[in-house]
């Protein structure tokens, strides 16, 4: 069962996938505060919700680590290939256009949108929504949790987006202006037309 600790200034909780933090409006961290506490806090992996509520999650286990990086392997790989884009860990952060600063397990941006940042701009938290997202559910995982997290990426202008259950041997499709889409145990799930020539095979994953 989760746990919760109220306080007159802000509340926190802790659940199966991490710790909660909630502040009052008037306490919410801005964009370089949410930074500087993410800095002196390296050993965390930290994100923020449109409404400025921070969960920090929990490291996941070593099925999960290694299946995250064989998706990150297999996604530089084509990357190097192609050119057109650089690719991004689950340590990195993006600033999403609704406040929410995001950490997906895998993501890929288009040359053009990384050139348009300053440089500033590239040393923090990326202030642009990825072309493509990956995010893979650990056993802790709430799936309905996952669920909304995509559905945010694809408000916030992802073009592309897969949610990745091992436990349930399935993958959900997000795309821009559709509908999500189910595929069950598949072999391999191709990323065209936005990584066009992408395939990322499952055997190790699923």
């Amino acid at each position: 069962m989760a746990t919760s600790i109220r306080k007159s200034d802000g509340a926190t909780s802790v659940s199966g996938s991490g710790l909660r933090i909630r502040f009052p409006a008037e306490l919410r961290l801005t964009d370089d505060r949410f930074y500087r506490f993410c800095r002196l806090n390296r050993e965390l992996r930290i994100e923020r919700t449109a409404e400025g509520e921070l969960s920090i999650m929990a490291p996941v286990g070593g099925d999960s680590s290694d299946r995250n990086a064989e998706i990150t392997f297999q996604l530089r790989l084509w990357a190097k290939r192609d050119g057109s884009g650089r690719t991004f860990d689950s340590s990195g952060g993006f600033l999403l256009p609704n406040g929410a600063v995001r950490s997906p397990d895998a993501a890929w941006v288009g040359n053009v949108r990384l050139a348009a940042l300053t440089d500033e701009q590239r040393r923090r938290f990326l202030p642009i929504c990825p072309d493509f997202v990956v995010e893979l559910r650990s056993p802790s995982d709430s799936l309905p949790a996952l669920r909304d997290k995509m559905r945010e990426y694809a408000d916030n202008g992802a073009r592309l987006g897969w949610l990745i259950d091992p436990e349930g041997g399935q993958v959900f499709v997000y795309r821009a202006d559709a509908a999500p889409e189910r595929l069950e145990a598949p072999v391999s799930v191709s990323g065209d037309p936005v990584l066009p020539g992408f395939r990322l095979t499952m055997d190790e994953i699923l």
